[in-house]
């Protein structure tokens, strides 16, 4: 089986055609989705899929976009809304240098705020970086000698020194449909040397659908596509790779039911 590791269910254009978005999920092998939060004033929506369907597991966490409309969220508000059963992780949370949406140093002050987070609760926090590499791994690496806390850098598109200094904390790397885009030659080459027990794939649904699915709506059951990619620049089988990517989630998230999801699977 596999798992999508990060999806945004509750945007609209998955929303709108859910159970057949899920639907196809589960057909293709798709055996659990990790629903991502970006706003905690939304949270609801995201809880509300989470609660609705067994194999849907959620975030909590204000995106870098969105950092500026939530200067207030705390670490104690984060903290308080991650004790619900389906709540799995902090996030997704980081830098992004490429829009701007928020002031640089609201980003990161927030992103400070679920790291503070994800080190009292023990869920890992997931990482959006773009374009601010060094910025995002000093933050890492100073927080760190604070606490250590379990992270993943999500739909990884930065250099190999993040990768490294990412995967030097502990951290997960996470690939999304981009490593199968036709000018990502770096980032296949980062793909080929992350160390397979810290190996993640994602859809980052609705977005970045990957080849040859591009120009769609991207959504769960396209990470077949992007694993089959990946297992092939990794040299193995497809099986393989989905059991090693498998494994690896429930290693990081550890608050997921594993048991439960394989009893799952194997009715379906």
């Amino acid at each position: 089986m596999l798992i999508d590791s990060h999806c945004h269910l509750d945007f609209p254009e998955l929303k709108g055609e859910l159970d057949a978005v899920l639907a196809r999920a589960d057909a293709a092998g798709v055996a659990a989705m990790l629903t991502i939060s970006t706003r905690v004033r939304r949270f609801d929506d995201v809880k509300a899929i989470a609660e609705a369907h067994d194999n849907v597991f959620c975030s909590i966490g204000t995106h870098p976009h969105h950092a500026a409309e939530e200067p207030d969220v705390t670490t104690e508000d984060l903290v308080k809304l991650a004790r619900h059963p389906k709540v799995v992780a902090i996030g997704e949370a980081g830098l992004d240098y490429h829009y701007d949406n928020s002031p640089r140093e609201v980003q990161a002050a927030s992103f400070r705020t679920h790291i503070a987070a994800s080190r009292e609760t023990g869920l890992p926090l997931i990482i959006h970086a773009r374009e601010a590499d060094a910025d995002i791994a000093c933050i890492l690496e100073e927080e760190t000698a604070k606490g250590a806390f379990p992270l993943v850098l999500h739909c990884f598109t930065s250099g190999a020194e993040l990768a490294r200094r990412g995967l030097a904390l502990g951290g997960y790397v996470s690939f999304s449909g981009v490593i199968t885009f036709k000018n990502a030659d770096e980032l296949r080459a980062i793909a080929r040397d992350v160390p397979l027990d810290r190996l993640l794939v994602e859809t980052d649904a609705p977005y970045l659908a990957p080849v040859p699915k591009r120009g769609k709506t991207n959504e769960p059951s396209f990470v077949v596509h992007t694993a089959a990619h990946l297992a092939e620049l990794r040299g193995m089988s497809e099986a393989e790779l989905a059991r090693i990517t498998t494994d690896n989630f429930f290693r990081l998230f550890g608050k997921v039911p594993r048991d439960a999801l394989k009893a799952r699977a194997s009715a379906a």
